[in-house]
């Protein structure tokens, strides 16, 4: 006799079991260094920007924007709806293009770079974690790609 499962709908009406396991493995380990970002990147912008918005207006906005970057990332990777991956390629890829242009343009012109940001130099100032981070997002988001996308 077949065995019969908990199973309820999530809020796009898709099945889902009652038992569904929380994310592991690399996955996780994106999560929360996603989440450290967005904690990092948006408290740093919203202080720069209450402080000293005036001392650099572009590298305090796009310390903030980052932040804004990394807080979608992590909802799309943690969540799981329709809606999830779509937001974390778009917001990884949005990442990754944002690092490597902010990370030229304050080599090349540091005059509009007066104060880092989370991208600037390539994420220098963390280890070059901001552009490691989206490289291994982007693989994570290749590799774990529905089966029907993989043809």
């Amino acid at each position: 006799m077949a065995e019969s499962r908990a199973v309820n709908e999530d809020r796009d009406g898709r099945a889902a079991d009652a038992d569904d396991a929380p994310p592991t493995g690399p996955r996780r380990l994106l999560i929360a260094l996603y989440l450290v970002f967005a904690v990092a990147a948006t408290a740093r912008g919203v202080v720069q920007i209450a402080t000293k918005f005036d001392g650099a207006p572009l590298a305090y906005a796009l310390s903030l924007f980052s932040g804004v970057v990394y807080i979608a990332a992590a909802v799309g990777l943690i969540t799981d709806r329709r809606w999830s991956r779509p937001l974390a390629w778009a917001a990884v890829g949005t990442e990754m293009a944002g690092v490597l242009i902010v990370g030229l343009l304050s080599i090349l012109d540091s005059t509009a770079f007066p104060h880092d940001t989370v991208w600037s130099r390539f994420g220098a100032g963390y280890g070059y974690v901001p552009i490691i981070l989206p490289v291994l997002g982007l693989m994570w988001l290749w590799q774990t790609r529905p089966i029907a996308a993989r043809d």
